[in-house]
């Protein structure tokens, strides 16, 4: 008699559990229907190409970059080819480097990390000197297993780095400070975000490459003043997001081509040492925004295969502000195409 009480009280309380389960697991979906409802009433324009050349009034060799992604690489809402982020990105590159750049915006809204190896042979094409990345945002959404987002990443970069382009991932950012997206769906949205942004840096820099976190570069702002800091949809930045996104990937741009050095960064360090694991700083840099990732050769003495170094450029950021409008034409100064 004992024994069938046991086994019906267990019974009721596996019960309980199940449906405790089903009912959390329908508030999700809830919760994700009226998030995606909410962000598609708004009707977003797309924004302009900002592909052309920048820095009129420079001279020397043109800078080729070529600007892949989704939507946040695009401008998505924006309707002033000034307020993109490839916008404020080439113009900030061309200031700081004194010389012209053409920026080749291959970017698509909507794009998933495996919807990257068009954007990638464009780049090669295009012969740029650089790759500029901007992408997980819609594999976060569509809850694409990170394993098989980041798989798609690196082989990117891998391409791009037999091609002799150089490559700069900006990671994932933490989606979760979008104001659609409620609680307790914002807790998952934002440890989905992040396992994304940590699994890009770690195998991007594996692949050879570089990455810049933007983890919370957007987050506490955003968080504090949303109206300002997001567009019309409360999902994707508003002008003055987007510049700040745009200005926050100058100087590790310029840092991946050698324009910059040391001397302008803030040089992370790992017992003493500014040389760290690469699981090490990859988790770093989740939680310092603006973050760069470069790999290292192993210390003397020390074991496991992959080390690299991080560093900050919070001193070099300017305030954000547009960028200036393209030209289909190149500068007077350039004579020729960019040569390597």
């Amino acid at each position: 008699m004992a024994k069938k009480s046991l086994a019906r009280k267990t019974a009721y309380a596996g019960g309980g559990v199940l449906a405790a389960t089903a009912a959390f697991a329908g508030i999700l979906v809830a919760e994700a229907a009226l998030a995606v409802r909410a962000t598609h009433q708004v009707k977003m324009p797309v924004a302009p190409s900002p592909t052309g050349w920048y820095g009129a009034r420079q001279a020397g060799r043109p800078i080729n970059i070529a600007l892949l992604g989704d939507s946040s690489a695009a401008g998505y809402g924006m309707t002033e080819v000034e307020d993109t982020p490839g916008a404020v990105l080439a113009s900030g590159v061309s200031e700081k480097a004194h010389r012209p750049v053409r920026l080749h915006d291959l970017s698509e809204i909507g794009a998933k990390s495996s919807d990257l190896h068009p954007q990638v042979e464009k780049a090669i094409a295009a012969d740029a000197d650089i790759a500029v990345i901007l992408v997980g945002s819609n594999d976060v959404i569509r809850r694409v297993r990170p394993r098989v987002a980041v798989s798609h990443l690196a082989q990117a970069v891998i391409r791009l780095q037999e091609a002799g382009v150089k490559v700069l991932v900006g990671t994932v950012p933490d989606l979760s400070t979008a104001t659609p997206i409620l609680p307790p769906l914002r807790s998952i949205m934002r440890a989905w975000s992040i396992r994304i942004a940590a699994g890009q840096m770690f195998h991007v820099v594996r692949a050879g490459g570089h990455t810049v976190s933007l983890g919370d570069v957007l987050g506490p702002a955003f968080k504090a003043t949303p109206a300002f800091w997001f567009g019309a949809d409360l999902f994707h930045p508003s002008a003055a997001g987007y510049h700040a996104l745009g200005e926050v990937l100058v100087p590790p741009t310029l840092s991946v081509l050698g324009l910059v050095g040391d001397e302008n960064a803030i040089l992370e360090t790992y017992n003493g040492k500014q040389v760290m694991p690469l699981a090490a700083a990859s988790l770093r840099a989740v939680i310092r925004p603006g973050t760069e990732i470069d790999p290292a050769p192993r210390p003397r003495g020390r074991v496991g295969r992959n080390w690299a170094r991080a560093r900050s450029f919070e001193n070099e950021q300017r305030p954000p502000h547009r960028g200036e409008r393209p030209s289909e034409t190149p500068p007077p100064a350039v004579r020729q195409p960019a040569q390597r």
